[in-house]
């Protein structure tokens, strides 16, 4: 997600009560009000995008894993084999491949997790858009009616009436104002492959070597 949907989705959730106001009084009331919500509609439709290439990286690093997984079995049965030929040449490289992956499979698990982070955040904005685009909606209409009041009513009451209209759509719109959210940035926990010198590989090769060997002879 880019830091300009979150910059939004913050400011429409906890947007200024004020500045709505403000526009209402200078400009039709009804299109300021109409267009919040169309632009609430336009950023939903970005964050679901976003989402769905959340989804997407999650199934293909799900899909990496997996097949990750696979291979380590893989290996794990041609080591037996190399072995039970005398082959160690071939079983200490098949026990190179799996301590490669024993490296990766770390480092791809802390990066679906932050895509997990990543869609749980979406999600969450989705939702807290929704509400709002009903919220405003909902204000919308309290408007309207209270114009249609307005130009009805008798003139012995349409002050009173105008102005109880008035003091509803403005709670509505100050109540806007009080909604404060929490959009921290999603932070990725993926883990750092930590480097390893070709002394320190070698170690773990020969161990492995070393172990399967055993278990042959066993």
């Amino acid at each position: 997600m880019t830091d300009n949907i979150a910059t939004r989705v913050s400011r429409i959730v906890a947007g200024s009560a004020h500045a709505l106001l403000d526009k209402a009084e200078s400009l039709a009331p009804e299109a300021v009000m109409a267009q919040s919500i169309r632009e609430i509609e336009q950023v939903i439709d970005e964050v679901r995008t976003e989402l769905g290439k959340a989804e997407a990286g999650k199934h293909l690093v799900n899909a990496q894993i997996a097949r990750l997984n696979a291979e380590f079995d893989e290996l794990g049965a041609k080591v037996k084999f190399a072995l039970g030929q005398g082959r160690d040449d071939l079983a200490e490289a098949a026990i190179g491949r799996q301590t490669d992956i024993e490296d990766l499979l770390p480092v791809l698990q802390g990066t679906l997790k932050g895509h997990q982070a990543t869609a749980d955040e979406l999600e969450s904005y989705v939702v807290a858009l929704n509400a709002k685009q009903r919220e405003l909606t909902q204000a919308l209409r309290d408007f309207v009616e209270s114009r249609r009041i307005e130009a009805s009513a008798p003139d012995g009451r349409q002050a009173a009436r105008v102005a109880n209209a008035e003091r509803a759509f403005g709670d509505v719109l100050m109540r806007q104002g009080s909604v404060e959210i929490s959009l921290g940035a999603v932070r990725q926990d993926a883990g750092k492959l930590r480097e390893l010198t070709e002394m320190q590989r070698q170690h773990r090769i020969a161990e492995r070597l070393a172990a399967a060997k055993a278990e042959q002879a066993k």
